[in-house]
């Protein structure tokens, strides 16, 4: 082998060697793992409470990146956030709340940068009932009685599951407040379409949605779903004009609507990859204008203004 050769090879290894060990992006373009909008693949996990506006989200930005694949797996927000922690493969969920303070510095110990997040949207928790129920109208202190078994034993609650899910831990925290479920009159399904599919065949029967899964006159499946069942109202502890309001977007975003939560990213990407180029897409207008057609609260403001024009125009 001449000299030539030899230093040859030799600064080929070097180079492989550094860029080896001290260029991520090296390493991630190297495993197939750096992608952009440009195109790729992603994996997420996303609360099952949210699968119809977070499929239509995907849909679009899809079709709008020929080459992006989002794949998307839809599951209890507890097994979302276990997929974060766990699956080195995934790379964003979508639940109802961001990172705890502990959760955060878990992170920058283990992967030696933060996850971002943020707030998406503002989603509500629909009541339902049957369709043929003329008992629509709900107060928290109702459905807090009912819900621990000391009214109306004759009426099933029904969830998505009696425990890890959004809609079981939005209820437990922010209407039993440290009481329990009574098991003799809340009955446990495995989905939302399940929880609707279980109202829809029991007169006596009240459940609680996402209101994606029940809230868009635009999605025809959702509207033949709403001559099965009914939401319900619920009081209005600040409403001087109405005590009992629907979840309706003007009513979620100014809080008339009691039973209100967030939708939030949290995004495990330390470069602008294809999971950025997601949340920015459901952050602006495109994929906002989709959360408001969803008939969820839109976190962009869209107005229309009058303006006033005072120049006149020159006759010729």
């Amino acid at each position: 082998m001449s000299s030539k050769h030899f230093w040859r090879l030799l600064m080929l290894g070097i180079g492989f060697f550094i860029c080896w060990f001290w260029l991520p992006g090296c390493k991630n373009k190297s495993k197939g793992s750096y992608d952009s909008i440009k195109g790729g693949t992603i994996h997420i996990s996303v609360d099952e409470s949210f699968k119809p506006v977070i499929e239509e989200q995907i849909s679009v930005f899809e079709k709008s990146f020929p080459g992006t694949h989002i794949d998307a797996t839809y599951k209890t927000e507890a097994d979302c956030l276990k997929d974060l922690f766990r699956d080195t493969s995934n790379r964003m969920i979508i639940v109802t709340r961001g990172l705890t303070e502990d959760e955060d510095l878990y992170f920058k110990d283990s992967l030696k940068y933060s996850p971002r997040w943020n707030e998406l949207a503002t989603d509500a928790i629909a009541v339902i009932v049957n369709n043929k129920n003329n008992d629509t109208l709900f107060t928290i202190d109702r459905l807090k009685k009912q819900l621990t078994g000391q009214l109306n034993r004759d009426q099933t609650m029904v969830f998505d599951g009696l425990n890890a899910t959004s809609t079981v831990r939005y209820v437990l925290d922010s209407i039993l407040r440290g009481q329990k479920f009574d098991t003799g009159v809340v009955r446990a399904v495995r989905s939302s379409q399940e929880v609707i599919n279980y109202v829809s065949d029991n007169i006596n029967a009240i459940g609680f949605v996402g209101i994606s899964w029940i809230g868009n006159p635009e999605d025809s499946a959702q509207v033949r779903m709403l001559k099965k069942v009914k939401i319900a109202y619920v009081s209005c502890d600040v409403c001087a004009d109405s005590p009992y309001v629907k979840p309706m977007q003007s009513s979620i975003l100014t809080r008339r609507y009691p039973l209100v939560r967030g939708l939030y990213y949290v995004l495990k990407e330390n470069y602008y990859g294809l999971g950025s180029a997601f949340v920015n897409f459901m952050k602006y207008e495109r994929g906002q204008l989709i959360f408001k057609r969803a008939y969820l609260g839109a976190t962009m403001e869209f107005e229309i203004r009058n303006v006033r024009i005072n120049e006149k125009l020159q006759k010729d």
